[in-house]
């Protein structure tokens, strides 16, 4: 009896980590300090002494039920971008550059190519964010997880320098919101996504002359990164008052998660297009405009508040970082929280 017998392939460990290095390698930053392989990773702060107070934000989070799409499709090389996009577009909204990043894969069986391909995903992710991938860990876990599935989750760390802390407390009356439009569903109410749609390789093979291409293909669309477009937005010489990730809840949990208390967010639902996977999804699954709302980002993935003299300015430098941006609404004095018109 040995440690493979028992399901736990080593040398298929081995292999994995020589098929990502080529990945990893190109997200690596110059403060990055030794190589991969080791037991930790090492990144120096020494970059960051001309801050007068440098603090680091922190951020973990996983893909959740949208990976069950990747095990049907057998489609691996997106949902390590959703995996950095859950962790960086959180630290982004309190003003932070992400530095690095950790992934964790837990998997029934350890076959390289796949492993690799996933990591390869994770790597994207880590350049479109100008973070360096510096370590992860790959468990294999059979017995407890079917062979051909697998979970993903990371961690991200970043650095602002504490005056520039994005907190919300600065929003007023008067203030105008900008939406940055969302890539698709993101990664969140995927629970209910497999509910309206199954899961099935003939379902989600399904073309949909709406979306231009398949079902699948269309859900699978990674999460947008919106890290870019906060820097472009800072170095035009705006100051962001408040910043606030559209991700599970939606609208109505999460733009009053920005908010000081005598806040009300105004939103008008008709400042823009709603993509058609969300109206498909409400007509299909029968689901009220309340909930959908109430889960989706309904193609916004970030809102930000500005004063009203920097909203033109905001969409300006959200358009040149190449992302889309709205005039959403506006703030109101009222109790904390948000009405859609």
């Amino acid at each position: 009896m040995d440690y493979k017998n028992s399901g736990v392939d080593i040398e298929a460990g081995y292999r994995s980590v020589e098929l990502m290095k080529e990945h990893v390698k190109a997200t690596i930053r110059p403060e990055v300090l030794g190589g991969l392989g080791g037991f930790s990773g090492a990144f120096s702060m020494g970059g960051f002494k001309s801050m007068e107070n440098p603090t680091l934000v922190s951020g973990t989070d996983g893909v959740g039920t949208k990976i069950k799409l990747a095990f049907v499709m057998d489609k691996h090389d997106t949902v390590g971008i959703d995996c950095v996009a859950m962790c960086v577009n959180d630290i982004a909204c309190a003003g932070a550059e992400p530095l690095f990043f950790l992934d964790y894969i837990a998997c029934g069986k350890n076959i390289p190519e796949k492993i690799a391909t996933i990591v390869g995903g994770v790597a994207q992710g880590c350049l479109q964010a100008g973070a360096t991938l510096i370590g992860g860990e790959t468990a294999e876990h059979p017995g407890l997880m079917p062979e051909d599935e697998y979970d993903l989750a990371g961690f991200a760390v970043g650095v602002v320098d504490e005056k520039d802390l994005i907190t919300g407390a600065e929003i007023r009356e008067g203030d105008v919101l900008i939406g940055i439009k969302s890539s698709g569903v993101h990664s969140n109410g995927f629970s209910l996504v497999r509910q309206i749609f199954g899961t099935t390789k003939e379902s989600l093979g399904r073309y949909v002359n709406e979306l231009g291409t398949t079902l699948g293909e269309t859900l699978l669309t990674p999460t947008r990164i919106y890290v870019k477009a906060l820097k472009s937005v800072k170095d035009s010489g705006v100051t962001l008052k408040g910043a606030s990730h559209i991700t599970g809840g939606g609208f109505y949990e999460n733009i009053p998660r920005m908010l000081p208390e005598d806040a009300l967010a105004r939103v008008n639902k008709d400042s823009y297009d709603v993509p058609p996977i969300f109206t498909l999804m409400a007509k299909e699954g029968n689901v009220e405009e309340q909930v959908m709302y109430n889960t989706y980002n309904m193609g916004i993935g970030m809102v930000l508040a500005v004063a009203p003299e920097d909203a033109d300015k905001t969409v300006a430098a959200i358009e040149a970082a190449g992302d889309g941006a709205v005039i959403l609404g506006d703030v109101v004095k009222g109790d904390k929280g948000v009405v859609l018109l």
